[in-house]
């Protein structure tokens, strides 16, 4: 890995044509601007509005939690005196420090990215929270977007909201040389049934602004454009891989190939391998693009619960970093297993009547309904046989219209299999396999 001196990275004048004008006419809070002060040999404050903590209630919280080597053994961990204090309290915008450091680590560990390079982190109530306030520091409403299709459902809404130009594209011919390689097989994995388990990619097409779809442009204006990129890389199943080749590297590990770093906002999220309902995420990325989020934070939602914070670090402390990778090793085997039940069963019940591939990492399968003999590879929706046929049935899948940009008919399907227990598995292909049936029947009458 490079050495700290020999990584250069983008000025913060290259990011103020990417803000929206959102961020830059958004104002830094006025008391939590003042708030880093507070922290100065000797000031005494008289600045925030701080509860009291002799005030409340809470004076110890102790929490039992498995071993990451042994599930069986448990241990308990207390938060207490000035740990708990700070939990309890207002904290920084841009998290508990404790647990920022403890990312950092993290980030090194994993990425190999480290302190110096020109990026930090900032924490959010779970990536998703960090994602919305992305889009709006570097979107304005009607402003063209470059999405990987298929993506994130979650993620279309806000480009709907603010009215944009959604194109969903194959994105190798856009990003520098370093990351084609790794694209190749991303968008390989994508067509087979990983692309929405396990890594979904954002391109904005965001400096200058003047780039649409259908728009006629020379070639060379439209690599200067494009040169001028931000990659959102939204990864929240990272570390739940459990394929048999090494895991593939991250945009956030292979922009250290560029000359510059600067181009990658990653997410994180702490919701599948410690609690979902925790809502910790984590975005590592430029420090202008952070400042902006954070400025969103400051004005909207204050900050991260400290408390949760405060309890995920007491747990992540306790563990070190090859508990941490322990732990992730042992719930990506889980959910090895529970894919291969369900691709078991899928192979009985489903065979002939829908094409996958089977995931990597992740609780999905994104396959390909089979709904007539004479299907084409883009024809086909599936989405009234899952809405309709399947639900009456009594089985529920989400159709994979709700992961392209445009909205598209598509014959594929996203299908969970995080929870259900093995006999419901059964159960609910099963099931599927009478809604295709049914679905086929009626096709086959209508081209009669």
């Amino acid at each position: 890995m490079a050495d700290i001196r020999e990584v250069k990275h983008l000025p913060a004048k290259y990011y103020k044509d990417i803000l929206s004008t959102v961020a830059k006419e958004r104002k830094p809070s006025p008391i939590r601007s003042f708030l880093p002060l507070e922290k100065t040999p000797g000031v005494i404050s008289l600045l925030f509005g701080k509860p009291n903590a002799s005030t409340f209630p809470f004076t110890s919280l102790s929490f039992s939690a498995r071993s990451p080597a042994d599930p069986t053994h448990e241990s308990t961990l207390t938060i207490d005196g000035a740990e708990l204090e700070a939990g309890l309290q207002y904290g920084d915008t841009a998290g508990f420090k404790p647990l920022l450091d403890w990312i950092f680590g993290l980030q090194e560990a994993f990425h190999g990215r480290r302190r110096g390079e020109g990026w930090r982190i900032s924490m959010g109530s779970g990536s998703q929270d960090l994602i919305y306030k992305a889009v709006n520091a570097m979107v304005n409403p009607g402003d063209s977007v470059l999405i990987e299709s298929p993506v994130y459902a979650g993620v279309i809404p806000m480009f709907h909201a603010l009215h944009c130009n959604q194109i969903g594209i194959f994105p190798t011919i856009f990003l520098p040389p370093c990351f084609l390689n790794l694209l190749s097989t991303l968008f390989l994995l994508n067509r087979g049934g990983n692309g929405c388990a396990r890594h979904s990619l954002l391109l904005f097409a965001l400096h200058p602004r003047t780039v649409a779809y259908g728009q006629a442009e020379t070639k060379s204006s439209v690599h200067r454009s494009l040169w001028d990129f931000i990659i959102l890389e939204d990864d929240p199943y990272f570390y739940l891989y459990y394929g048999k080749e090494p895991r593939y590297p991250s945009y956030f590990t292979l922009e250290l190939e560029e000359p510059e770093v600067g181009r990658v906002l990653r997410f994180d999220s702490l919701s599948k391998i410690l609690s979902a309902g925790i809502r910790i995420g984590f975005a590592s990325g430029p420090e202008a693009l952070l400042n902006a989020i954070d400025q969103h934070t400051a004005t909207s939602n204050l900050q991260t619960s400290s408390l949760t914070q405060a309890i995920a670090y007491k747990l992540l402390d306790s563990w070190g970093y090859e508990g941490f990778k322990t732990h992730t090793e042992r719930v990506s085997e889980f959910y090895r297993q529970k894919r291969d039940v369900f691709e078991n069963a899928m192979k009985k019940h489903l065979t002939g009547l829908a094409e996958w591939s089977s995931p990597e990492a992740g609780m999905f399968f994104w396959l390909k309904l089979l709904l007539s003999d004479n299907q084409g590879e883009g024809e086909g929706d599936s989405e009234i046989a899952i809405k309709t046929k399947a639900f009456e049935k009594g089985v529920l899948a989400l159709p994979g219209t709700h992961f392209l940009p445009n909205g598209r008919a598509t014959p594929y399907v996203r299908a969970s299999f995080s929870t259900t227990g093995e006999e419901d598995v059964d159960r609910a292909v099963r099931r599927l396999r009478e809604a295709i049936l049914e679905a086929r029947a009626e096709g086959a009458i209508l081209e009669h």
